[in-house]
């Protein structure tokens, strides 16, 4: 798959000058270039169009297009980038236990691994608001860990738990893994699911997450929060077309569609 990949655009759309070399910083220094370009959206999902993960539609619509995706969109696409650079990115799948047991919840949420010199890495560019901007190592800090760590995993039993702490709160578990390996067809699968199933979370829900010069901006349905210098600032879109003008504004994309977007957690917007 990485053979057709345009490797040139998708720096550029990076902005990316630093090394291209197998190695810690340049996977880091990629990770955090990825996430700072290519946004965090569901808005195919709510526009009745299932996303597709064949790099060239991914490079058409997050390179080309300069549009962002969820997390099958952004993982396919960055670990192609990743092979081309000469890594061995693993696939993997979590169930995303912010708000429901791990029994509840479908393996719906895509990562990666990368094994350097240093150890073992988790890299997941597309879990949106809470996706850690740097890899993971995955070693197991044990009860606690350091406080000025936002991201780390934690053993549970044959499974790891991505621990987050953020905005000052206390930490919470974002997803577990057993790190089994996945393959394309798994994550179509998984795709299909998460794009069409009426009780999908991008099905009922507005998600966005964009990070900017000055910090970062969220959307949650109607509830828009924007990061600065200052502190957050939170409002709420009066309309779709307000959500027209954020996307301009804070996404750097403008996306006509989105003023006939029906959101079935927007009563107002079905």
């Amino acid at each position: 798959m990485a053979d057709a990949l345009d490797l040139d655009a998708y720096l550029e759309r990076l902005r990316w000058s630093g090394p291209l070399r197998n190695d810690l910083e340049t996977l880091a220094g990629l990770q955090r270039a990825h996430m700072r370009a290519i946004p965090f959206e569901n808005l195919d999902v709510l526009l009745g169009r299932k996303p597709r993960l064949d790099l060239p539609a991914l490079q058409r619509k997050l390179v080309g297009e300069r549009r962002g995706g969820y997390c099958f969109e952004h993982v396919t696409l960055f670990a192609a980038v990743l092979e081309r650079l000469g890594f061995q990115p693993r696939r993997h799948a979590a169930r995303v236990v912010l708000f429901v047991p791990a029994t509840s919840a479908p393996r719906t949420h895509a990562f990666l691994s990368v094994t350097l010199d240093q150890g073992r890495f988790v890299v997941d560019p597309g879990f949106g608001a809470l996706s850690p901007s740097m890899p993971v190592p995955l070693l197991d800090p044990g009860t606690t860990a350091p406080e000025d760590v936002s991201h780390w995993m934690a053993r549970d039993g044959g499974r790891w738990v991505l621990r987050v702490r953020a905005d000052g709160k206390p930490a919470v578990d974002a997803w577990v893994s057993a790190l089994d390996d996945e393959h394309p067809v798994d994550y179509e699968l998984a795709n299909h699911y998460t794009a069409t199933h009426p009780d999908s979370p991008f099905v009922n829900r507005l998600m966005l997450r964009a990070l900017t010069d000055g910090g970062r901006v969220t959307l949650m349905n109607r509830d828009a929060t924007v990061w600065g210098a200052d502190g957050p600032r939170a409002t709420r879109l009066a309309d779709r077309q307000a959500l027209r003008a954020l996307l301009a504004e804070h996404f750097g994309f403008d996306l006509p569609e989105v003023e006939t977007l029906r959101i079935p957690a927007i009563p107002e917007w079905t």
